[in-house]
């Protein structure tokens, strides 16, 4: 192997320093730069010895080149919005192309932002999973009416469930807002191909996805609580700034029911002012958290039922079976309680 740990390196791509935290394994280290940590090929690192030997003498880098200038660098009370997007915290994507022989545009990466366009200063921390599994933590404050670099999403890797969590706070602490917030984005390859197009026939440089309009008001727990069906009660308390524990299994709790019903009626109560997109998000989001609780409990078989219908949460269901890690198997079969409606699934 060529670095070992602890060896000062130069990320070729970016020329910027680093340390090495960890090997992987032959061709892949775990490095640090700035404060962020990320795996790398070993082929894109160097060490600092040549950057170091050609650098210029300062006084002369003084006098040719501007100094420059980082993001928690530079000075706030004067800032003023950088892209057109409206009030709130958005990501925004740029798509980075490259020409393929045929000179056609193909998208090689995506650039992502985090923009905040609100009064506050916020304290964020994100996570980037792929398949369920962190590819990068990134811990850090946006300026109000600023944006801050989060990194660069293979094109390739839309088709490996991205996710990107975040949990916001106030730089400044108000006792009439919450202490955090959660969000998260989890892009779909067909909506973000339509985005790609929609934006390069309008001639525009970026799409976005808001994370959420206004940083929330500390609302009463007891108007957060279980309805009479007992549903929706953890988006209500999540959505309100509580903390929700994800994948952490309470000692003493109840296995899940290996029945899980998707029909929106059966999941909550209110739901005549949702959009279709809006019940096939909180259908699909009901789905994975049972997932979850499935798996935690080492349970081996289930039934979902998503319906006939048109064939969309179904088809958006066998989706999420397919990139999911230890799904063994899923079936999809006329069954006598459920007709048609519903996929046995087998788990590892």
């Amino acid at each position: 192997m060529k670095f070992e740990i602890g060896d000062s390196i130069v990320v070729r791509l970016t020329n910027e320093d680093g340390k090495v935290l960890d090997i992987i394994d032959g061709e892949h280290y775990l490095v640090e730069v700035r404060g962020v940590k990320f795996p790398v090929q070993e082929k894109q690192l160097d060490f600092p010895y040549f950057k170091m030997f050609s650098k210029k003498p300062v006084e002369e880098t003084a006098k040719t080149e501007p100094k420059k200038k980082y993001i928690d660098q530079v000075r706030t009370e004067k800032q003023s919005p950088k892209y057109q997007v409206a009030q709130g915290v958005w990501l925004l994507c740029f798509p980075v192309f490259y020409a393929d022989e045929f000179g056609d545009d193909v998208v090689d990466r995506l650039k992502i932002y985090l923009v905040n366009q609100t009064k506050e200063t916020l304290h964020f921390k994100t996570w980037f999973k792929l398949k369920q599994v962190v590819q990068l933590e990134v811990l850090n404050n946006v300026a109000a009416l600023d944006d801050f670099y989060l990194f660069d999403l293979d094109f390739e890797d839309i088709n490996e469930s991205p996710v990107i969590d975040f949990e916001f706070s106030l730089a400044k602490a108000d006792p009439r807002r919450v202490d955090y917030f959660e969000a998260s984005w989890k892009p779909k390859g067909k909506q973000v191909y339509k985005q790609i197009e929609t934006l390069k026939h309008k001639g525009e440089s970026f799409f976005s996805s808001q994370l959420f309009a206004e940083y929330p008001i500390k609302q009463k727990v007891e108007s957060l609580l279980p309805d009479a069906s007992g549903t929706g009660s953890l988006d209500k308390l999540r959505s309100a700034g509580f903390k929700v524990l994800r994948n952490k299994k309470i000692p003493g709790d109840q296995p899940p029911q290996t029945v899980l019903d998707l029909h929106i009626e059966k999941l909550t109560n209110s739901y005549s002012h949702l959009t279709a997109t809006e019940k096939l998000d909180l259908q699909l989001s009901a789905f994975e958290k049972w997932i979850d609780q499935l798996q935690q409990h080492y349970i081996k078989q289930a039934w979902v039922i998503h319906g006939v219908g048109s064939g969309k949460l179904r088809d958006e269901v066998h989706t999420l079976l397919r990139q999911r890690n230890g799904i063994k198997t899923f079936v999809h079969q006329f069954h006598p309680w459920y007709g048609n409606g519903a996929t046995e699934i087998y788990f590892e």
